[in-house]
């Protein structure tokens, strides 16, 4: 095939580290709360409440500290304790301060295809946590555009790819996530790649395509590169 005309990377837990973030706060929640119900009750409660706001807070720690602060009014019967809630959004406001760490084989994998390629980040969250946590990543300067968007559909991939590049039948999608970063790109026309990580949030979670033929899945990000010259003949 042709040489692909733009190359799209997810941003979390893809480049850099971000769900182990939000794993740790929620053991946080899960010890503030541990007189009132088990951390595997709280769990679910927590993931039904993050499900149904996506739709009110979309994506991201702001709505996912909104979700503990509704969840914990709920198993107390509305007796939670101040102090609680206080603790809960120090937490978010922890988890929008946290370091960048880029994932093994990140940054070589971005430089290598920004000489060759457009590079267009395209990831979902808080507007303001995405942008720092971009400045932080040093990988700003390597990308063409970068959209944050809401959610992550065939139609957004669509409209992306096209504003740069030719579509996005001649463009790549790699990502982390099975739901939002591949499935939707390969109902796009795309080529849609998956890199798993470690910890992925339970609502990021589907099944991988495996016979569509434009479906590929890699070890680490590193590899990218590789598959990409492979892909293109």
């Amino acid at each position: 095939m042709p040489r692909l005309a733009a190359i799209g990377f997810d941003a979390d837990d893809t480049l850099w580290h971000n769900e182990r973030f939000f794993r740790m706060t929620q053991e946080r929640f899960a010890g503030l709360l541990t007189d009132y119900t088990d951390a595997g009750h709280l769990q679910a409660r927590l993931l039904a409440a993050e499900r149904r706001n996506l739709g009110h807070y979309g994506f991201g720690i702001k709505g996912f500290v909104l979700s503990m602060i509704e969840t914990a009014i709920e198993v107390t019967e509305e007796r939670v304790p101040a102090r609680v809630i206080a603790e809960l959004i120090a937490a978010g406001q922890e988890m929008l301060a946290h370091p960048i760490e880029l994932l093994p084989g990140a940054r070589a994998a971005v430089e290598a295809l920004a000489d060759s390629h457009p590079l267009i980040l395209i990831t979902k969250g808080d507007l303001l946590d995405q942008e720092r946590k971009l400045a932080q990543s040093g990988l700003g300067d390597l990308f063409d555009a970068v959209e944050i968007v809401s959610d992550k559909t065939a139609r957004t991939y669509g409209q992306i790819f096209a504003r740069h590049g030719a579509g996005a039948e001649q463009a790549l999608m790699a990502g982390n996530s099975l739901k939002s970063d591949v499935l939707p790109m390969i109902a796009a026309g795309g080529w849609g790649v998956h890199v798993p990580h470690e910890l992925t949030w339970a609502l990021e979670h589907d099944h991988p395509p495996e016979d569509e033929p434009r479906f590929r899945s890699l070890a680490g990000i590193g590899d990218l590169p590789s598959l990409i010259a492979a892909i293109e003949g």
